[in-house]
């Protein structure tokens, strides 16, 4: 079991409007030529990785998507959505909003409503099917467990369907988490151990098998393909 570890800090810091941001994960597949030097190409559908923080009442400013699906996971402090799709929703630390564009689109401004920065990764996953229905899902991964949201199949109702899965995994110290699948793995809270590697929030990691122990509390953002 080998792992490949790419860390957050040895990339440039970016951003736009009211953040800062690193960006991991820009596959070619959207980015072409545009792509960052030093970042990785994805997985399955799975193109995009960026850990932004906020500027104090900082935002996106309202923009627009179409035919990509957009993952946002709070790692600190709040955001206030607005845009076309559930307009007013509010997230605060753990939660995760998934919004699908399709071919209808949708437009979207992320809102830092406090002074202090806060802390969010965005996803994104190319849809399998052109022309969907834009559309809108909130998720409230608990403590221990482990929660998908998004991907699996078509009977699946609480996820949007894809052949690309993505797992928030939150974990206990000395708790373990196991996949038989080659993946990409964010570690974006915590501290932990993979084949006897020490990893540190920030470390993007890739291998055919995971085998994961938590040193303390830890959240993992899992991709793989099903």
């Amino acid at each position: 079991m080998t792992i490949d570890i790419l860390h957050r800090e040895d990339l440039p810091l970016g951003g736009f409007a009211g953040l800062k941001e690193h960006r991991l994960v820009m596959s070619p597949k959207i980015f072409g030529q545009h792509a960052n030097p030093g970042t990785w190409s994805g997985i399955g559908n799975f193109v995009y990785l960026a850990d932004a923080r906020f500027n104090p009442k900082g935002q996106t400013n309202m923009h627009d998507h179409k035919e990509i699906d957009v993952i946002s996971v709070m790692i600190e402090g709040r955001i206030d959505h607005q845009g076309s799709l559930e307009h007013g929703q509010g997230l605060d630390a753990g939660d995760v909003q998934v919004q699908r564009a399709g071919g209808e689109g949708f437009s979207h401004n992320e809102i830092n409503p406090d002074d202090t920065k806060n802390r969010m990764i965005q996803l994104w996953v190319a849809p399998e099917q052109a022309g969907e229905r834009a559309s809108y899902k909130l998720y409230k991964p608990l403590s221990g467990k482990v929660t998908r949201i998004y991907g699996g199949s078509n009977d699946q109702s609480d996820t949007l369907p894809s052949h690309t899965v993505i797992e928030i995994v939150s974990l206990i110290p000395l708790q373990k988490f196991v996949l038989d699948n080659p993946y990409l793995a964010y570690l974006t809270v915590g501290e932990g151990t993979a084949d006897k590697l020490d990893l540190k929030e920030g470390d993007l990691i890739k291998g055919d098998q995971l085998s994961f122990k938590a040193n303390s509390d830890v959240k993992l953002i899992v991709v793989y393909e099903i």
